[in-house]
């Protein structure tokens, strides 16, 4: 029936979205889901090209940069992305991703992410490592790292919002708007799980 498989995902994609009403999230994971798996690259990859074409505009894309595994974010590669799919992408995060290779666990500050590089995305989901408490370094400084954003990269259309969000979290003693450190980020987060743990060992029973 359909001529490529791009055009055929999108279809059901598409009749999915419409089906549940438009909603306001709906994500969609394609098949070249990062650099490496695209032939020869994602601005000349025909798949990517009939998605960007043929998806309906809510529906949001998931990517996960470079390599399935990502060290480095940068504004240029995601602008490439944002070119062939024609929407800002949503990155799907795999630096703390252990579920490959579970003898590992990872546990350094959120890191390799350029400044201002909310301004390029639809959104960002983190994939954690398979063990929960492992993740209080991970998704504290992933935090950090949004606080510094705010501000300085939010869309004009979305200030308020994002200036929102920051009342709401309310932490005068977090990093100030534009200034991250991995380094300064991991320190603070050390310091919360510590007393994190010291609070738990005090809980009846434990």
């Amino acid at each position: 029936i359909f001529p490529s498989l791009a055009q055929a995902q999108a279809s059901v994609a598409n009749e999915v979205y419409q089906e549940l009403g438009q909603p306001s999230v709906f994500l969609f994971c394609p098949t070249e889901y990062c650099s490496s798996l695209c032939s020869p690259s994602p601005s000349q990859s025909c798949y990517l090209l009939a998605l960007g074409q043929e998806l309906l505009p809510g529906i949001g894309v998931i990517w996960t940069g470079p390599k399935v595994v990502s060290q480095e974010l940068s504004a240029t590669l995601l602008e490439e992305a944002e070119g062939v799919l024609q929407r800002r992408p949503i990155i799907w995060d795999n630096l703390y991703a252990n579920d490959y290779d579970c003898r590992r666990v990872f546990l350094g500050p959120y890191t390799g992410r350029a400044p201002g590089l909310m301004s390029r995305l639809c959104g960002l989901l983190l994939n954690p490592n398979c063990e929960l408490q492992a993740n209080f370094i991970p998704i504290h400084t992933l935090g950090s790292w949004f606080w510094s954003e705010l501000g300085n990269c939010a869309h004009p259309d979305q200030t308020g919002t994002w200036m929102e969000t920051a009342a709401a979290l309310g932490d005068s003693e977090g990093p100030r708007e534009g200034s991250y450190s991995p380094q300064e980020a991991l320190e603070l987060a050390l310091h919360d799980w510590v007393a994190e743990i010291n609070r738990q060992a005090l809980e009846p029973g434990r």
